[in-house]
């Protein structure tokens, strides 16, 4: 991304503005700047609901899980979702042992994985049981099925944006 401001003619609070927009925030545009680019008309996570689903978890606490991930993590969580919550560890190892994009060895699923729970104490609810549950006597993956649809919304806002996920390349502002 490339931001341009000009010190000799723009103000401080249109330098401001500038920046808040190439960051995908609204800016509130100042009266004084008016060929001010509009507001980011996209959706952002301030749009999820921020009511408690379970164990303290909100829509926009699992897009800021999501958000936070690996790539790789962020697409294990995505196919266990896609999948209503719960997968064997073999489904998911095989899934993306020949994925065209997001290829993972099936050793590599378990350490891909260790970023679930890094993320999830840095941006989860306090208190809250692992987002991402394992079974390993049954060798399955499960998620509570109420935080199954929070994180459908989540990943359908990232699909939307992912110019605010990790490691995703961010779009140039305009």
């Amino acid at each position: 991304m490339r931001l341009t401001i000009d010190t000799e003619t723009d103000t401080y609070e249109q330098a401001i503005a500038a920046v808040q927009a190439a960051f995908g925030l609204r800016p509130g545009v100042p009266a004084a700047w008016p060929d001010a680019p509009p507001a980011d008309p996209r959706p952002g996570p301030q749009d999820l609901a921020d009511d408690d689903l379970a164990d303290g978890w909100t829509d926009q606490l699992l897009f800021r899980m999501i958000a936070s991930l690996v790539p790789g993590a962020r697409a294990v969580l995505r196919r266990i979702t896609e999948l209503g919550g719960g997968a064997s560890y073999e489904d998911v190892q095989h899934y993306f042992a020949d994925h065209p994009t997001n290829t993972i060895p099936p050793s590599k699923i378990g350490p891909t994985l260790t970023s679930v729970k890094a993320v999830q104490r840095r941006v989860g609810p306090n208190g809250a049981g692992p987002l991402l549950q394992r079974d390993e006597r049954a060798r399955r993956y499960r998620i509570d099925v109420v935080l199954v649809a929070g994180l459908q919304r989540a990943f359908a806002l990232a699909d939307t944006r992912p110019d605010l996920m990790r490691g995703e390349p961010s779009r140039p502002a305009t």
